[in-house]
């Protein structure tokens, strides 16, 4: 009855990134490791900006620069339960093409 999407595909990865370009950004955080084994931080890494899809890549963009440049059929995204943001995980061109996992939090409009 309810079939199984499949996340992995390029067509559902392609689908994602249209469905989170041209949201206003409050604020971006980085999913980090800490010291300690199995403890996970959230640092703040850019303010304001949108996300937006040129070519074939999703860009975050802050208020001053790019924190985050990746190739839509490389990235994992998927929206918080809230509906206020999105998870995005993939090799960031804009760093040298390290896996990054951020957490895109969008400005809240009343409606």
């Amino acid at each position: 009855m309810f079939g199984k999407k499949n996340t992995q595909s390029p067509k559902y990865r392609r689908k994602m990134a249209e469905k989170i370009t041209g949201y206003s950004i409050q604020y971006v955080t980085e999913h980090t490791q800490s010291a300690e084994p199995d403890v996970y931080d959230d640092v703040v890494i850019g303010k304001g900006g949108c996300i937006s899809l040129k070519d074939d890549e999703v860009l975050v963009s802050s208020s001053t620069e790019n924190v985050f440049r990746c190739k839509v059929d490389e990235m994992d995204a998927w929206e918080l339960m809230s509906g206020n943001g999105v998870s995005i995980t993939g090799p960031d061109i804009e760093h040298g093409g390290r896996v990054r996992t951020i957490i895109v939090h969008y400005v809240y409009y009343r409606k």
